[in-house]
């Protein structure tokens, strides 16, 4: 991992950079920016490139949840530093990737995964680094892994049920494994030592 920069990963709370892009999406290149996606929540999903083996199953898992993630006012962008005609050329080519109808993020320079701390140097590509921002464009989550780790959609889906739930209901915190519908806690001394 020599050539890692984490210095750059915006911190929790904080806006996060405006960074243009091109993105591949239903047969389309378009060119966009990280400030077209305020008003909704926003996943970005970097990993390393196209073609691979991890990769293609993390992808069509978030496929298949899409339209859950959609149904929260979510977005998933993913992200890797192949060129847009790549990410074509892949959703031609893999039956895996044919059912993705979110944006493909095209990131040949790097400028999005150093912006996020993920850009490995000496490689090209990104860590598995999954980037959670609400509406207003303020980080509220992420976690980084070694490419030799996938992730799961299911947890990134109820990490975002989770945010969402505390930024509606002020004061509230939940707990480990929360889902909807579970009790949340509220902070204070009278559960100190009580839990």
């Amino acid at each position: 991992m020599s050539g890692h920069n984490v210095s750059s990963i915006p911190a929790i709370g904080q806006p996060v950079p405006d960074i243009a892009m091109n993105v591949f999406q239903n047969e389309k290149i378009s060119y966009t920016s990280l400030r077209e996606f305020k008003g909704k929540w926003l996943v970005l999903f970097f990993y390393p490139a196209d073609f691979t083996f991890i990769c293609p199953t993390e992808l069509e898992e978030l496929a298949d949840q899409y339209e859950s993630f959609r149904a929260l006012n979510t977005e998933i962008v993913s992200v890797s530093t192949d060129t847009a005609f790549v990410h074509k050329a892949w959703h031609d080519n893999s039956p895996a990737i044919k059912k993705i109808a979110y944006p493909m993020a095209a990131d040949p320079a790097g400028a999005l995964s150093k912006a996020f701390g993920v850009y490995l140097e000496h490689e090209g590509v990104a860590l598995r680094g999954t980037f959670v921002i609400d509406p207003d464009g303020i980080l509220k989550a992420f976690e980084v892994h070694d490419n030799s780790i996938g992730r799961s959609a299911t947890e990134l889906l109820r990490r975002i049920k989770a945010a969402q739930y505390v930024q509606q209901n002020p004061g509230q915190v939940c707990p480990a494994s929360w889902e909807p519908g579970k009790a949340t806690l509220t902070p204070g001394l009278d559960l100190v030592g009580k839990i």
